[in-house]
């Protein structure tokens, strides 16, 4: 991994990110001190299908399920109270 110092990351920064964006990383330093490592973001493409929602129609909620379990809470409820 490359390390960059502060002074060359001002200076050639558009470079530097094309280059993270193609996989290639580094990291920026001051001093010698490596301070923050600069990484591609794994981001789906344009054409990506969309995952929210992908079980749709698929899984059904019950009318109560706010109130599912109510039974067991309130009996734990009055062994405390």
């Amino acid at each position: 991994m490359h390390i960059v110092n502060i002074h060359e990351a001002r200076t050639h920064l558009s470079r530097l990110v094309k280059q993270a964006a193609k996989g290639e990383s580094f990291i920026f330093a001051k001093s010698g001190k490596p301070l923050v490592m600069v990484c591609a973001l794994d981001t789906p493409s344009a054409n990506q299908v969309k995952r929210l929602g992908f079980m749709s129609g698929r899984i059904q909620v019950p009318e109560d399920f706010d109130q599912m379990g109510s039974d067991v809470i309130d009996a734990i409820s009055g062994d405390r109270a």
